[in-house]
């Protein structure tokens, strides 16, 4: 198994030193991989990078996500959670695409059609898993969800990934 492991990655230190114009351009460069996702077009949402193990996305929840009862279901609930936490992690791995390996969520109340935002920040774990949380609140601004996730490494360069190529080099 050790022979399959992904080495640390040798460009975090330079993101976590301090070096903001390496760390800006990797955080518009995930902006860019997140706003390519095709599951994104079913989903009006846009992810912001504040900073380093922190990510906030602003979602529009429409009423074809609902259940039969009249408010979102609980996928909608998961898409925002696990991505607001995924993207936080990823803030902190700059070579490779990380994998959700398992999602705990706690819903606490219904969520109506309109704006809802998901903000993410990373817990623990820096080299091959990594821990992050998530936190979603509703247009009135209180807690409707939380969610604790686990993020592997895999063996996905970004730099292959065409949102994250396309925005890392664009400002070049």
């Amino acid at each position: 198994m050790s022979s399959t492991a992904t080495p640390p990655d040798s460009s975090l230190s330079e993101v976590s030193a301090g070096h903001p114009g390496g760390a800006q351009t990797h955080w518009r460069a995930l902006e860019g991989l997140y706003a390519s996702a095709p599951v994104n077009q079913l989903f009006p949402s846009r992810l912001e990078i504040l900073g380093e193990g922190q990510s906030r996305i602003h979602f529009l929840v429409e009423p074809s996500v609902f259940h039969a009862a009249g408010a979102a279901h609980g996928t909608i609930y998961f898409k925002m959670l696990d991505d607001a936490a995924f993207y936080a992690a990823n803030t902190l791995v700059t070579d490779r695409f990380l994998l959700t390996t398992s999602f705990n969520m706690h819903l606490s109340s219904p969520l109506e059609a309109g704006p809802v935002t998901a903000e993410g920040h990373w817990v623990s774990g820096r080299r091959r898993v990594l821990v992050a949380e998530a936190v979603l609140r509703d247009s009135h601004g209180e807690e409707v969800g939380r969610g604790t996730g686990t993020f592997m490494r895999s063996r996905i360069a970004l730099s292959g990934l065409p949102g994250y190529a396309d925005a890392g080099t664009a400002g070049s």
